[in-house]
């Protein structure tokens, strides 16, 4: 069987004449020849309703209904979109994740798929059916309702494409595809044709809110092609693929931007196997996403400073945590509010030499101060002033040819 995964996202089934809309989509797909699986989001804004209902109920609403209550959003745009479908004269019904059943381990909010019963599914295309699937849900082993983490529905479709071995999986969702970096920063940022599964996950963990990381892992480990366009237009979208697919003279692909960071410094800790184990864990358990981080030895070897960035949000937590540590010692603490991190991304930079100089010489042409570096084989990120964000945005895109 031809079977194509077509995934609509929140604000691409938000409402009823966008829900029509979908539906002719999905019709075009038939006559093309295609069996057709689909996978829906909740409405846009209904699973955080639900969310806000649950915290008015109890500071500490039950995990295991809280996964029964926010996944009923999915039901209810799958329920719509069937009986649309049903409307314009196709054979369709509505699945929950319990129904085919899909399987998932891991905790409650935050589980993860292993296994799709095919068979129900299977029988259903060969009679002619659509079947539109619930995503950002399954069941457990003790047969208890779950969901995969906000932006989990990608993740059933990459899991679907995968069991079902489709042909083609789709996800449609309010922009036209991944661009060089946000369009709403800079206007002059250009949709991108090919990128590659490390691209695009360096990408989305770095601030590109096309995709969650979690279902570029899945879609990279199970080596399933995804294609990002709009359900709004019926132009091309982005293609992510594997790096051999790709045939690019372009040394980075994209740039992205991160805000509402601080940097924290503690400046003379003791220097000891360990510290910094000491120091990061407590953040850890307390849920505080500590990013960049670079460590400078004295000349003694006794002592080091220490600086990482986190997000403001977290940053009075964070003060208090670390003055509460008894563990570590060291002279002083500061903290750096209106920071953010600027990052250009490429496969190509593995074999181009210079990309270094090339990134720095270009900020500091335009008077931009690098506050703290750090880099991986595809990426090189700088942490800078806030107020530089566009600057630094406009001069990397001219400098690397991204708006060419």
């Amino acid at each position: 069987m031809k079977i194509v995964v077509l995934k609509f996202g929140g604000t691409s089934v938000g409402t009823i004449e966008k829900i029509k809309k979908v539906s002719r989509i999905i019709g075009e797909f038939r006559k093309k020849k295609y069996k057709v699986i689909v996978v829906s989001s909740a409405m846009s804004g209904v699973t955080n309703e639900l969310v806000k209902k649950s915290r008015l109920i109890s500071e500490n609403f039950s995990e295991n209904e809280y996964d029964v209550l926010v996944s009923s959003g999915e039901q209810m745009a799958c329920s719509l979109i069937a009986g649309r479908l049903i409307n314009n004269g196709f054979k369709s019904r509505s699945w929950l994740g319990w129904q085919l059943p899909i399987f998932t381990y891991g905790p409650h909010k935050n589980s993860r798929i292993y296994q799709i019963n095919k068979n129900k599914i299977i029988k259903y295309l060969r009679e002619g059916g659509i079947p539109i699937i619930a995503g950002f849900q399954g069941i457990n082993k003790e047969n208890r309702i779950t969901t995969i983490g906000r932006g989990g529905s990608d993740a059933s479709a990459i899991m679907l494409a995968k069991f079902f071995k489709a042909k083609r999986c789709i996800i449609y969702t309010d922009v036209e595809g991944v661009f060089t970096t946000d369009p709403n920063k800079l206007s002059k940022a250009k949709k991108i044709k090919v990128i590659s599964y490390e691209e695009m996950l360096e990408m989305a963990s770095l601030g590109a809110k096309v995709m969650q990381p979690v279902s570029i892992q899945d879609a990279r480990l199970n080596r399933i092609d995804i294609e990002v366009k709009s359900s709004f237009t019926n132009r091309p979208g982005t293609l992510i693929t594997k790096k051999s697919n790709i045939t690019k003279n372009k040394i980075i692909t994209g740039i992205s931007s991160t805000h509402n960071d601080s940097k924290v410094t503690l400046v003379g800790v003791k220097d000891r196997p360990g510290v910094a184990a000491s120091i990061f864990k407590p953040l850890s358990i307390n849920s505080i996403n500590v990013d960049m981080v670079v460590q400078n030895i004295s000349a003694n070897g006794k002592e080091t400073d220490l600086t990482f960035t986190i997000k403001t949000d977290d940053l009075n937590k964070t003060k208090r945590i670390i003055k509460e540590n008894k563990k570590i010692n060291f002279r002083k603490i500061l903290f750096e509010k209106g920071v953010s991190k600027i990052s250009i991304i490429g496969v190509g930079m593995i074999t181009t030499p210079g990309v270094t100089f090339r990134m720095f010489q270009s900020l500091s042409s335009k008077n931009i101060n690098i506050q703290v570096i750090s880099t991986s084989e595809i990426k090189i990120s700088v942490l800078i002033n806030s107020k530089d964000v566009k600057k630094a945005l406009i001069v990397l895109h001219k400098e690397f040819k991204l708006d060419k």
